[in-house]
């Protein structure tokens, strides 16, 4: 491509020089030919003779060398003339700079280069994102994987699952219009297809408004009617039902999703919280601590990207957490609960110690080892005389 306008480029460069430098044939323009001018002149001399004064003999003298005269004068005839070659020469290296400059400042050469290498990489960057063979795609190169596909669909057409990573490229970069749109013309040629209905499904929720829901809600329970027990169709399917703000649907599909997620799952301590909010009783076995944590406002507004970690440890014994719970920092008073089932390594949780303390870290880095910055709170040490436990816990500055 870029070969091509070097060429064109030079090609008007050689019609430019063809212009300046061609021979043109160049004749002399005058009012009247010399012919003409003869005839004139000689008819005067006439006038005077016949007016009387211009006597005959004068006259033949006159005519005489008017005569002598025009045969000894050079007569015009078409010559071949030259240009002064400097003119031509600085049109020539002036059109050739404004042409560089115009094609630096408004040319396309880095985007033309980096479509090449798009191209010619698509298939890597695929592997990359897909397969997680080698590094992670940076965002230029996810821009550059987006501007693969679209050539792709561009000169050999419709493709359903270029257009689904499309759509998966443009929903991670935000731009959720996008993404419906791609994820639409890829269900145009592939309805059925699960991982397409829910990435579907996703965008349609964070656009939010009634419509979208609406859709989102037809695409997941297409789904679930291929496969009842999908348990990211449960999650889109509750989640929809919360924004839609119908919240007796919502809790029965998380405690359908909550039967099917193993205890280290890390959706099932969010989903217990969610059932807790709405009020639902969230079967546990085995011991369990119920934590009333205030979180200042201050401290969430000062941090509202910051993590919370909520775990119970053993007083005597290994440091490693019973029980941990991961949330983003809320705001207020929330109620959370640590379970058996919440427990990091198999052989070691709540069950496993008589002796506890529970600790609530703000995160800002979001990891669980404590930093310069994180903030947390200890309860006294509890012990377990019974199954269930409650403490209170507050979280400030």
């Amino acid at each position: 491509m870029i070969g091509e306008i070097v060429i064109c480029i030079l090609l008007l460069l050689i019609l430019t020089a063809l212009c300046l430098f061609w021979p043109r044939r160049v004749t002399p323009q005058a009012g009247q030919t010399a012919v003409q001018l003869f005839e004139e002149r000689l008819q005067l001399l006439a006038l005077a003779r016949d007016s009387g004064e211009l006597a005959e003999q004068d006259f033949d003298n006159a005519a005489a060398e008017l005569k002598s005269q025009f045969l000894h004068k050079p007569q015009p005839q078409a010559i071949t003339g030259r240009l002064n070659w400097r003119l031509p020469v600085s049109l020539l290296a002036a059109t050739l700079l404004i042409v560089v400059a115009i094609y630096a400042v408004n040319g396309h050469y880095r985007q033309l280069a980096d479509w090449q290498y798009a191209r010619q990489n698509l298939q890597s960057f695929g592997e990359r994102a897909l397969l997680g063979q080698g590094e992670p795609l940076s965002e230029q190169q996810i821009e550059l994987f987006a501007l693969a596909l679209r050539t792709k669909l561009a000169r050999e057409g419709d493709d359903a699952v270029a257009w689904m990573l499309l759509g998966r490229i443009r929903m991670s970069q935000g731009a959720m219009q996008e993404a419906v749109a791609a994820f639409e013309r890829a269900l145009s040629m592939t309805p059925n297809r699960t991982p397409l209905l829910l990435s579907y499904s996703q965008a349609l929720i964070v656009l939010g408004d009634e419509n979208s829901l609406a859709t989102a809600a037809r695409a997941v329970a297409r789904v679930l009617t291929a496969e009842p027990d999908n348990s990211d169709a449960l999650s889109l399917m509750a989640l929809i039902a919360y924004e839609r703000g119908d919240f007796a649907e919502a809790t029965t599909a998380w405690q359908l999703l909550l039967k099917q997620l193993p205890a280290e799952d890390p959706r099932y301590a969010a989903v217990q919280q969610r059932l807790q909010q709405l009020g639902a009783d969230v079967a546990a076995s085995g011991r369990q601590i119920k934590v009333s944590l205030t979180v200042s406002p201050a401290l969430r507004q000062a941090h509202p990207d910051a993590t919370l970690f909520l775990f119970a440890r053993a007083v005597d014994g290994a440091a490693l957490p019973l029980a941990v719970q991961r949330i983003a920092l809320p705001q207020g008073q929330v109620e959370l609960l640590l379970t058996e089932q919440m427990a990091m390594q198999s052989g070691w949780s709540l069950a496993n110690a008589e002796q506890v303390q529970v600790v609530a870290r703000m995160s800002l880095a979001g990891t669980v080892e404590q930093r310069a910055g994180d903030v947390q709170v200890e309860s006294e040490i509890l012990q377990f005389n019974q199954p269930v436990l409650s403490v209170s816990l507050q979280l400030e500055p």
